[in-house]
């Protein structure tokens, strides 16, 4: 199981570039002005030489240099006693999310996906739409984060569902290894229920499986049952959980 929690949790992190990245002693601190807690957090993907109480001490100096709290990934691959160190320093658990994977070949494909348009790049008018399909209207956020999609080095394949010349449902598959990983799958709130958000993930899988990959993988807001009811049926099932500890004190 740790070697498929491994290959995921590298994937996730090709698949979404920080706008600032440094590495430290076996760890990885990515910041982008806090847009999102996994572009904005520590994770650990090389052995340590160092103490962790130096290290995150260090990091919880870095954070501050750029103007965020510090935030960890615990993700099963982290040590529990390192996650109790966090705790025992007044770092809060937020944003806890699964991630769920099926192999294509498992996946319920029937659902007809012709509103969807699919296309190779990732075009401005596509993130320019994400950020108001998700309400993103800090503007440090609206001009650094479409670098960071455009930075992306794997294959990609944005989908979308267009009304009345405006994109009213989102998605982006990433192509890596023999995976399609799935991100931003949004749906404008007045067109929710209508199976727009099957027909986005859909189009992703079946094209992934053109395209060679074999398997999926998503990861998926704990709480947000409708989307995991969705993915569920669609075939994916549950790997693994990870959390993200923030840092509550910075003075």
């Amino acid at each position: 199981m740790d070697k498929i929690i491994k290959e995921i949790e590298d994937m996730s992190l090709n698949a979404w570039p920080s706008h600032k990245m440094e590495l430290y002693d076996g760890w990885i601190l990515r910041f982008s002005y806090f847009y999102t807690h996994r572009t904005n957090s520590v994770e650990q993907f090389g052995t340590s030489t160092l103490s962790w109480r130096e290290k995150v001490s260090f990091c919880e100096a870095e954070y501050a240099r750029l103007g965020s709290p510090a935030i960890f990934k615990i993700s099963p691959l982290v040590s529990p006693d390192f996650d109790y160190l966090l705790e025992n320093r007044d770092y809060e658990i937020q944003h806890t999310t699964n991630v769920m994977a099926a192999s294509l070949d498992g996946t319920d494909l029937s659902a007809p996906c012709d509103l969807v348009t699919l296309t190779d790049d990732i075009p401005d008018i596509w993130i320019e739409s994400l950020f108001d399909l998700k309400g993103t209207i800090n503007p440090v956020h609206r001009a650094v984060v479409p670098s960071m999609y455009h930075a992306i080095v794997k294959d990609t394949v944005c989908a979308s569902i267009w009304n009345n010349g405006k994109i009213i449902a989102t998605g982006l598959g990433i192509l890596d290894r023999n995976y399609i990983g799935l991100y931003a799958i949004h749906v404008r709130e007045d067109f929710r229920h209508k199976g727009y958000a099957r027909q986005i993930c859909t189009a992703l899988l079946k094209e992934g499986k053109k395209k060679g990959a074999t398997k999926a993988y998503l990861q998926v807001v704990e709480g947000n049952t409708p989307a995991r009811n969705l993915y569920e049926s669609l075939g994916l099932h549950y790997v693994y959980t990870y959390w993200f500890r923030v840092q509550t004190h910075t003075d």
